[in-house]
């Protein structure tokens, strides 16, 4: 699994959890619609630390907090 696959699965994650849609995340993020939904497109491999910032500041999380779990502490090293 990529790094942007597992960033997109904990935003999908916390959201479910918080019961509220990748709109709603934009929105209490100062993010537009579409930047949110772009970033969720399997076909789009890049996301912005930015961008990802802008969404932990919406749900009120620290970096941290966010990139705390097992999924990000498993995934392989990208230089080889």
């Amino acid at each position: 699994m990529s790094v942007k696959d597992v960033v997109t699965d904990r935003f999908r994650s916390i959201c479910n959890e918080r019961r509220i849609k990748i709109n709603e995340l934009a929105n209490i993020s100062g993010v537009t619609p579409s930047t949110a939904y772009s970033m969720m497109d399997n076909r789009r491999r890049d996301i912005s630390i930015t961008t990802i910032k802008k969404f932990c500041d919406g749900l009120d999380i620290s970096l941290g907090e966010f990139f705390s779990t097992p999924e990000f502490e498993s995934l392989e090293q990208e230089i080889y």
